[in-house]
């Protein structure tokens, strides 16, 4: 059994979805933030370009292993001669003028990046999943609350138009009652050599399906194979389950060898089937309507049409970067995305990950 851990003596208290942390009003708004990047790869540069671009927040300072990186990020974005570029980390925690961090690192880097960012005084904006293991996600996020700074875990599909909207469709009762859900999540490469897929790529699935039902996995099952890595054993394939409170189960496939890109998540009802398919780039939220109707002691399909839902056109991580800019001038963490969110997610991937290691058996979480 896998128990999220907690170390305080009234768990009552602190519920997840729910924790603010005690206001400390500043006689003066926050105009400007100035933020350190830890990363210029493949998402860090998103970062740059969206802190770099929003009025209320400087980028001062990148950190990356690669010089290369970092001239191709500075010309890119026109970013100003001024800017500290750094192949060794270590130099930002002795800048001045820093408000916050953002960590676009690999995630087994993570705990040590964000405790010393922590302890410098920072607010802190890092990539998922917050750590590799729940209990250090939980330091963290005492930690956080000790200081009194934001932890915030980028989850980008909480900021999705598609995402919110989905949420309304399930909640106004249109699909009628809920039964199951499926996700495939597919691609050939990147392939990763610090995680698995199921670390990879579940996460999102996981996080809106944990917002559109209102709800939390309490059982995970996870199979996977290797193919690419055996040495490492990180698994290429990952099929897992998760079964909710509720009784709703969903299936996920996971895998980064298949020339069949796929980003397609269904929540099935008795009325229809929500359909979230990030490829269909007109059209990337529809419910496909159906159900049965009973004659002569047979089913027979009724209601059968397509719609498509209309979404807001919004850059889901600019979203994501005003959010976590306004809980720091707000001294309020994010309900959406905070540490604490993430340190669930953390654990509903360390409890897939055991049942990979015992291949397959059901991990209970609490």
């Amino acid at each position: 059994m896998l128990v999220l851990l907690r170390r305080w003596k009234n768990k009552s208290q602190l519920p997840i979805t729910n924790y603010q942390l005690p206001i400390t009003c500043s006689p003066f708004p926050i105009l400007m933030i100035n933020i350190a990047i830890f990363g210029a790869g493949r998402w860090g540069v998103h970062l740059i370009r969206n802190f770099h671009q929003h009025p209320n927040s400087k980028v001062v300072a990148i950190a990356d292993s690669n010089p290369d990186r970092l001239q191709t990020a500075k010309k890119r974005f026109q970013l100003p001669d001024d800017i500290i570029l750094t192949t060794d980390g270590s130099t930002i925690w002795n800048l001045p003028n820093i408000d916050a961090v953002a960590i676009a690192t690999p995630a087994a880097t993570h705990f040590a990046l964000i405790s010393a960012a922590l302890e410098q005084g920072y607010h802190v904006f890092t990539e998922k999943p917050l750590t590799l293991s729940v209990t250090k996600s939980l330091e963290l996020c005492e930690l956080a609350q000790q200081k009194q700074l934001q932890l915030f875990v980028d989850h980008t599909y909480l900021f999705h138009p598609a995402v919110e909207r989905g949420k309304t469709v399930i909640e106004s009762g249109k699909l009628g009652e809920l039964r199951y859900g499926y996700a495939t999540r597919t691609h050939l490469e990147p392939v990763r050599q610090d995680v698995d897929a199921l670390w990879d790529l579940a996460i999102h699935d996981i996080v809106i399906l944990n917002s559109w039902l209102g709800e939390k996995p309490i059982q995970v099952k996870a199979t996977g194979t290797v193919w690419l890595q055996p040495a490492s054993g990180l698994s290429d394939l990952v099929i897992a389950n998760l079964t909710y409170p509720s009784g709703f189960e969903a299936f996920l496939h996971l895998c980064w060898l298949n020339p069949d890109k796929q980003r397609r998540l269904a929540v099935v009802g008795s009325q229809g089937t929500l359909i979230f398919d990030e490829l269909q780039s007109e059209s990337p939220l529809t419910i496909q309507q159906g159900y049965f109707d009973v004659i002569d002691n047979s089913w027979k399909s009724a209601g059968i049409n397509r719609e498509v839902i209309e979404i807001e056109p919004r850059e889901p991580l600019a979203q994501v970067c005003d959010n976590f800019l306004n809980s720091i001038q707000n001294h309020q963490p994010s309900p959406i995305s905070s540490g604490w969110v993430g340190a669930e997610l953390v654990n509903i991937l360390c409890g897939l990950s055991e049942s990979l290691k015992q291949g397959g058996q059901p991990i209970h979480l609490l």
